[in-house]
């Protein structure tokens, strides 16, 4: 899957690749407003998987996940107009957080989508911000409604169909290849894929050596349907992951998958959940499934690559409680 690829998308000269100077300048706008979160070894994981394991601890972040990166290297491109129409954005649970924590730190007024099945912890934190939060009865019909509240007249700050926002997520993985040069691998959990789009333009620049590996669970596995498909495609996302459960990607971040990811992989919500468990006992990280599957995945890695592999593994976010994770186990 992984090519050298130029900055157009092949075949899709309308979508260009994020540069890495753009992400560069979106670490500068958000310096200060953002955490620049640990890189640690986990003797832990090294442990249990045989290979030396490095964590990138996005759980710390500003919002608890690394959402408030794309987020607010948003915010802070609207020009007063766009901000004065208020912004308007859909979301799995982490990103509406982020979007309403930073909208509200700018005092512009926010409205999140999200499906009912959304995190209450989320739900909460976004009006706590001092959101407006519209619930809908999935996923799907959250973006449906959003492109109506977007016609009219709110601005968009889209999860992931975004440069901008791509750009953001991107700075994960900048200081991820500064602090950890010689990690082999590296693991993203894919929503939207806008994280894992970042990284792969960080980790080309940085490290252009190490392969970059998606992770889906089943049922959340939208990158993995368009891949197969050539192209984004629509589906009901039925994962119990919420934060990864995204009807769809989009060509912005398919078109990055397309040229910079080795490959995707998809497990299951068992082990996703099971995942997370794993992180919290062996590597004291308490973190979302969303980051949870990422350990499960790590296993399938290492039958393919050998025993010489560095494991580099994003931990997404930890926006999630123990009765929610406890319910989920059962």
């Amino acid at each position: 899957m992984t090519s050298q690829n130029c900055e157009v998308a092949p075949g899709v000269p309308s979508v260009r690749l994020v540069t890495p100077e753009e992400l560069r300048t979106a670490a500068t706008r958000i310096a200060g407003e953002i955490v620049a979160t640990p890189t640690v070894a986990s003797p832990g994981l090294t442990s249990l998987l045989g290979v030396p394991v490095t964590l990138k601890l996005e759980q710390l972040q500003r919002s608890g996940s690394f959402k408030s990166r794309g987020a607010l290297a948003k915010l802070l491109t609207l020009d007063a107009a766009e901000r004065a129409a208020g912004v308007v954005t859909v979301s799995g649970g982490n990103h509406g957080t982020a979007l309403a924590d930073a909208a509200g730190s700018l005092g512009i007024a926010a409205t999140v989508v999200m499906a009912k099945a959304a995190p209450q912890r989320s739900i909460d934190a976004c009006r706590a911000s001092g959101a407006e939060v519209r619930l809908t009865p999935d996923m799907a019909d959250a973006f449906a409604l959003l492109d109506e509240l977007v016609a009219e007249g709110r601005t968009l700050v889209h999860p992931f169909d975004d440069p901008v926002v791509v750009a953001g997520q991107g700075t994960v993985g900048l200081e991820f290849a500064a602090a950890a040069p010689d990690l082999t691998d590296v693991l993203v959990s894919i929503g939207g894929g806008g994280l894992i789009a970042g990284v792969g333009v960080a980790f080309r620049e940085v490290n252009p050596g190490v392969r970059i590996w998606g992770v889906e669970t089943i049922g959340a596995d939208a990158m993995t349907r368009a891949l197969a498909a050539g192209g984004p495609v629509d589906f009901r996302p039925t994962s119990i992951v919420t934060t990864l459960s995204a009807p769809h990607v989009s060509q912005l971040t398919y078109e990055h998958v397309r040229a910079l990811v080795e490959d995707v992989l998809v497990v299951s919500d068992d082990a996703a959940v099971a995942g997370a468990i794993t992180l919290a006992e062996r590597a004291g990280v308490w973190a979302e499934p969303a980051a949870g599957c990422l350990i499960p995945a790590a296993r399938t890695v290492l039958e393919r690559v050998g025993p010489d592999a560095r494991l580099g593994l994003v931990i997404c976010g930890g926006n999630t409680t123990v009765e929610g994770l406890a319910q989920a186990a059962r």
